[in-house]
């Protein structure tokens, strides 16, 4: 569909000079006159106003012109008013842009300019209506710095209610690059704890020989290097969260000692002997399968117990799909935030590509494609190769078959999308009967909805 774009002048000269120049890039809507204008704005709602100041009943004066921006900005902000002006109203056409107005065209209007400018102000105004519904969407469906709007995320927010109140340990589960440390944290950010620190410690990240000094602290003198006394993470944590993460890779040794700290809530630094209470919630994750880990010996099954009172598992990014463009477009808007760049926004084909992207890494895999596109696009649009996607199908992995059905699914999709579900007039411009429009729908298993 195409953008809409008012014009307002009452020389109708003019407005025919300007509607037959511009038909074939916009919907023209006209106006003469304050009334018929805001009319037609209120209706229309268009993206751009082109508009003349000096308009009836007094078109010698500018009231009626300013009169009309001053409202309009009021009906909506984000409108891109652009004034038609002549030389002489030079002046009045600054003092409008003082007012709101996007720009100023002199007269008589050099069509090929106004295009030009006409482009830049609707892909301004898009940008920004999308800024302004992303930061609406992030509102509704952000929930302690994570997003989410599909079902699954929705379930994993109320989950983290729930068990925030408690002190129960907990055992966040899910594959790499899903949040898990951002769950932790909601944990902890929503619990009595709050003002307590949250500390977390990447138990993959350490060697086996570090981790219990890490995890425990040590004495000075306990071991070759032990220059002086260290406060281990454990003690980090006390009146506040331990966090932590991949604890499906801690040792058999270090998991004893664990355990008879979640027993008895005490701990002693290595080389020493003092039993030093803690009081601190522990959190762990992993994306590794825990069960397994039991059935071969290497992870504790009292240990497991103790620690998964309660279970939270985040879902894989592929599997929340209504989820994939709130969160690419959030990432980009931060981007552009760091950059102060406004006017990059994906492309058509950068957004289908994002859908149909498998996302092994998750959400940590989508920022950072995100932020490489950010920096390697030379446009004001992001390709999917700036993505480093194909563009919408993974070709390399379908089939013959499998490909052609997903570009039919992708049309057929579109085109139902496009006229509100109804068949008939879908049908037409797929160039294919009701019949078989339906034969379609049941073989790809689309709803009409």
């Amino acid at each position: 569909m195409k953008p809409i774009l008012l014009i307002v002048d009452d020389d109708e000269e003019i407005r025919s000079q300007m509607r037959w120049a511009l038909n074939d890039d916009y919907q023209i809507v006209q106006a003469d006159d304050k009334a018929s204008a805001l009319e037609e704005f209120r209706e229309k709602s268009p993206g751009v106003v082109l508009l003349d100041l000096g308009l009836p009943p007094n078109p010698n004066s500018t009231e009626e012109g300013l009169s009309i921006l001053s409202e309009i900005l009021v009906l909506d902000s984000l409108t891109k008013v652009i004034i038609v002006s002549g030389q002489g109203e030079r002046q009045n056409a600054i003092q409008a842009i003082g007012r709101g107005a996007y720009d100023f065209i002199g007269k008589p209007v050099d069509i090929e300019n106004l295009q030009l400018v006409l482009k830049r102000s609707f892909h301004l105004a898009s940008l920004e209506r999308e800024y302004r519904e992303i930061k609406h969407q992030y509102l509704n469906n952000s929930f302690e710095g994570m997003l989410g709007s599909s079902d699954a995320m929705q379930k994993v927010f109320e989950s983290i209610r729930k068990v925030a109140t408690t002190d129960a340990p907990i055992m966040i589960l899910g594959e790499s690059g899903t949040g898990k440390e951002m769950a932790a944290m909601a944990i902890h950010n929503r619990s009595a704890r709050k003002e307590g620190p949250f500390v977390p410690i990447n138990c993959s990240a350490i060697p086996e020989t570090l981790l219990e000094s890490e995890l425990f602290g040590h004495e000075k003198g306990s071991f070759t290097g032990a220059e002086s006394q260290r406060i281990g993470k454990i003690e980090q944590a006390n009146n506040g969260t331990l966090f932590l993460d991949e604890i499906g890779e801690v040792p058999l040794s270090v998991q004893v000692k664990l355990l008879r700290f979640l027993q008895e809530q005490c701990i002693e630094r290595v080389g020493g002997r003092e039993q030093i209470k803690i009081n601190a919630r522990v959190i762990a994750a992993t994306n590794a399968d825990l069960k397994q880990g039991m059935d071969k010996g290497t992870f504790r099954e009292d240990f497991y117990y103790r620690l998964s009172v309660v279970e939270i598992l985040l879902p894989a990014l592929r599997n929340r799909d209504t989820d994939i463009d709130l969160i690419s477009k959030a990432i980009l808007q931060n981007c552009l935030a760091e950059t102060g760049n406004k006017k990059l926004s994906f492309s058509k084909k950068a957004i289908n590509a994002l859908r149909k992207h498998k996302w092994p890494g998750n959400v940590r895999e989508l920022q950072n494609r995100v932020r490489r596109a950010v920096i390697m696009s030379e446009g004001n649009q992001i390709s999917p190769q700036d993505l480093e996607l194909e563009g919408g199908l993974e070709r390399g992995h379908l089939t013959l078959k499998q490909a052609r059905e997903e570009v039919e699914k992708d049309m057929i999709t579109r085109a139902l999308k496009k006229h509100s579900g109804k068949i008939s007039p879908a049908a037409a411009e797929l160039g294919i009967s009701r019949p078989t429009f339906y034969e379609l729908m049941d073989k790809l298993d689309i709803r009409r909805g």
